[in-house]
């Protein structure tokens, strides 16, 4: 009987799981969390911050069987590091698993911005269950908070805290808002967004230090502090002082780091297995070691649209290369060939930021020797940019313009060639739609274009 071990119990090691099960009923299974709480999405956890679920709805499967019903078992705990060689997990409490294939599934974590003060009560991630409970005590309506970075886990965040009703600031260090997503116009567009909905956006600023002035006062910080049992934290009971690159100094209840994050991979050096800024996998996302696997947003795979290895971490792709990697940890336990192969992973972003939606699909900066078009509607609040190599269209991004979202992703993702209609585009980019159906048509792929409007 093989035995199939996942490190990371979020929406790629359950689906893994789920998948290894249904295709190989008699191998054992084990699923590795390093967090006390059922397997969760952390995509829900705005939902929460904004009131629209609770955390049983962050719950990946709502059961408290489902589990066990499947003769999955899950344990909780944190994995130290990984034997290659000796296809051995050593875990925090020093006992060690043996396997027969790994999954390695771990995810992100947040980067921590090398600021003074940034290890200060009353500053927090926005990443785990815990992370939002020790928000929600603090940002409540009239409270005031900063959040560090505005990309697009950073906009998100925003939303859940503009709905919460409190004072909010946000400082980024680029140009513009989301700037690994949008160019200056669109990200120029979106921080005007926020601000005319009374948001504070500070660009092109960086946080400098983060400290506590003053005496305990009975303010609003010191009886939240008092209200989750922080009292005693003499720190926890005066206001965070800000202090910003442009020379402004603001005064915080709160101030959440938002800076961005990266693969959760550090337990895994001296382990054998190759890493670049992810895991590196193969098209089978298969490591450079036979029977490990790697799957999600700790995974660097094949993107076909820019021809190199990316670390996409979105949840649809983390799902599929779950599934492709799944299908293949049963092929190798039963000596088999690779059963499964992944397409290619698409950069897909689709943000909803205070009402206005964005998007960014593919090479949205360009690439070399390939050619442009940009609409822009200010008064509107549209914005459409699209990215040409030879008569393909490599990538786009748009601000206010949901018309033809799924065709923008289906023309990236398709690879489709435009023909004439890549000049026809170039003069007016609005005609994509027209553009879809007279080639995508010809060439097989309107269902991709479907299947992202469905999206």
């Amino acid at each position: 009987m093989t035995h199939h071990l996942i490190i990371g119990a979020g929406p790629a090691g359950v689906i893994a799981a789920e998948t290894i099960r249904k295709h190989a009923p008699a191998d054992s299974i084990t699923v590795i969390g390093d967090e006390r709480e059922p397997p969760y999405s952390r995509m829900a956890i705005p939902y929460l911050l904004m009131g629209d679920v609770d955390e049983r709805g962050t719950y990946l499967r709502k059961s408290a069987t489902h589990f066990s019903d499947l003769k999955i078992e899950v344990l909780r705990a944190l994995v130290r590091r990984v034997d290659s060689r000796a296809k051995t997990v050593t875990l925090d409490n020093g006992e060690a698993i043996g396997f027969d294939t790994l999954l390695i599934a771990t995810g992100s974590q947040p980067v921590r911005p090398p600021i003074r003060g940034i290890d200060s009560v009353g500053v927090h991630a926005c990443w785990t269950l815990d992370d939002a409970r020790k928000i929600m005590a603090l940002a409540v309506p009239g409270a005031r908070v900063l959040q560090l970075g505005a990309g697009f886990i950073g906009c998100i965040i925003m939303e859940a805290l503009a709905a919460r009703g409190v004072h909010l600031s946000v400082v980024e260090m680029g140009d513009r808002m989301v700037p690994r997503m949008m160019g200056a116009t669109a990200g120029g567009m979106i921080r005007d967004w926020c601000q005319a909905k009374g948001v504070e956006v500070f660009t092109g600023t960086r946080v400098e230090a983060i400290e506590h002035q003053g005496a305990a006062e009975p303010g609003l910080l010191k009886k939240l502090a008092s209200a989750i049992g922080i009292a005693d934290e003499k720190q926890g009971q005066s206001p965070l002082q800000v202090r910003l690159s442009n020379g402004k100094t603001l005064s915080a209840d709160l101030v959440i780091s938002a800076a961005g994050v990266r693969p959760a991979i550090g337990f895994l050096e001296n382990s054998g297995i190759t890493c670049l800024l992810g895991v590196l996998t193969d098209e089978h996302l298969k490591t450079s070691v036979d029977g490990i696997y790697a799957a999600g947003d700790c995974a660097e795979a094949f993107d076909k649209v820019s021809g190199k290895t990316i670390v996409s971490a979105i949840q649809p792709n983390a799902a599929e290369q779950a599934r492709v990697a799944a299908l293949n940890m049963v092929a190798y336990g039963a000596g088999k060939a690779p059963a499964a192969e992944l397409k290619g992973v698409t950069q897909i972003n689709v943000l909803d930021t205070l009402g206005l939606i964005s998007t960014s699909f593919g090479e949205w900066q360009g690439v070399p020797g390939g050619e442009h078009v940009e609409l822009t509607d200010k008064a509107a609040g549209r914005h459409l940019s699209l990215q040409f190599k030879d008569d393909v269209l490599v990538g786009c991004n748009s601000v206010g313009w949901t018309d033809h979202v799924g065709v923008m992703r289906g023309l990236v993702e398709g690879q489709v060639k435009l023909g004439h209609w890549k000049e026809a585009l170039m003069q007016d980019p609005t005609r994509l739609m027209e553009a879809y159906l007279d080639s995508a048509q010809a060439q097989g792929a309107w269902s991709g274009a479907q299947d992202g409007r469905r999206r």
